[in-house]
């Protein structure tokens, strides 16, 4: 009775160590697999902070190819999921930008400008060519453009500008805004700088 006894003592002395080691065991592999289970779960949470592809893009720059615009012709492009207008306006057109600055609001874009470039009679970088936000100042509308007379019967003497025909506001082919409409501001002239002759960058500033 007595050697049974101290046999069974001595079994579960010699299997404390090895028991000891499987718990140790157990215990980092848990570790492990709980810290790369936290590491899986944090991976996609921080990614989330990243800009999706789509935010990326539209907050991108954009690139205008100007080479095939037409004198009179206004071409639409997209930029920050607003609408933007480049116009090549004819020297005719420019040289009658002076006869109807009594008419307007703000001539000479001194309450609001952006960018600083654009304080002048065609706010433009280069005199031919206009790049307008093509967003009404006033409620956010898309004026339309009228050309060949057509802006004529909106405000005398005038043959070209753009209406909004949400209120009824009417801006010049300089952008800038006739005195009597509900829109408080010119239309936006976007950030923008010219690459090469051919190339205009909407977006930034050289």
């Amino acid at each position: 009775m007595s050697n049974v006894s101290v046999d069974a003592k001595q079994t579960a002395s010699d299997n404390q160590p090895e028991n000891t080691n499987r718990r140790k065991f157990l215990t980092v592999a848990t570790s492990v697999i709980g810290g790369i289970g936290a590491v899986g779960a944090a991976v996609p949470f921080v990614a989330s902070w990243n800009p999706s592809a789509k935010a990326k893009a539209a907050g991108a720059d954009v690139e205008v190819d100007i080479s095939g615009i037409a004198p009179g012709q206004l071409i639409r492009v997209m930029w920050r999921s607003k609408p933007v207008w480049v116009v090549r306006r004819t020297p005719e057109l420019l040289s009658s930008l002076e006869a109807h600055e009594d008419q307007l609001r703000d001539p000479n874009s001194e309450n609001e400008q952006q960018p600083a470039f654009a304080q002048n009679r065609y706010r433009s970088l280069k005199d031919e060519y206009l790049v307008l936000v093509g967003i009404c100042t006033h409620l956010g509308c898309s004026p339309q453009h009228l050309a060949e007379g057509a802006f004529a019967e909106y405000a005398e003497g005038v043959a070209e500008g753009f209406f909004c025909p949400c209120h009824g506001s009417k801006f010049d082919m300089a952008g800038r805004v006739f005195a009597g409409v509900p829109a408080p501001l010119n239309l936006v002239v976007p950030p923008y700088q010219y690459l090469d002759d051919n190339t205009l960058l909407i977006g930034s500033e050289a």
